[in-house]
């Protein structure tokens, strides 16, 4: 429970400190897009419970990929380093093509990808894999998780129903602040 409180609190943090997107002259101090983003990638481990058969073995790792280019950097691997989630040592790892995607619990698909967004949801196959992306209209395409930016803030859109398929529980918590979207018809 103690983890789920300072998960939330740093959700709560990176939203709040985000503000406005730096300005000139205050870059230095304020987080940048970027690392609000790849901090919110780290805690949704915390917000979103994956079924017994997400991993082989009760020590497997917890698989945060980054699929297509990496505007996060260094700033995921900050964040997860040295984290735990149960017995699950928290991991990054970085995918060029779908076809590398083996096992992985979360994926951060580039916007340099989105055109292929139907491929990548329907190459997972309902796997137990949360995606999340950035790019425009995401949640409507068969994305979980969405990031978009209004008002200089990071809101989240989520698709409840993509999440129920994979076999993924979303916390009321995260689904709280968020626009619940549904996966528009082909």
């Amino acid at each position: 429970m103690a983890l789920l409180a300072r998960a939330a609190r740093t959700i709560l943090c990176s939203v709040l400190i985000l503000g406005p997107l730096a300005r000139a002259g205050s870059a230095a101090q304020a987080p940048t897009e970027d690392q609000v983003k790849a901090v919110f990638v780290f805690n949704f481990s915390h917000f979103v419970e994956w079924p017994p058969q997400a991993f082989a073995v009760p020590t497997e790792p917890f698989v945060i990929g980054v699929l297509g280019s990496d505007a996060f950097g260094d700033r995921l691997d900050e964040a997860v380093r040295g984290e735990k989630l149960d017995q699950h040592p928290l991991s990054v790892r970085r995918f060029h093509s779908i076809t590398e995607v083996t096992s992985c619990q979360i994926l951060f698909i580039d916007k340099a990808e989105a055109g292929k967004l139907r491929q990548i949801i329907a190459s997972l196959d309902h796997r137990s894999t949360l995606t999340v992306a950035d790019a425009e209209a995401a949640a409507e395409r068969g994305v979980m998780m969405q990031f978009v930016t209004e008002n200089n803030r990071i809101r989240l859109r989520i698709n409840v129903e993509a999440a129920r398929l994979a076999s993924l529980t979303i916390s009321s918590n995260l689904l709280r602040p968020a626009e619940i979207v549904a996966t528009a018809g082909d």
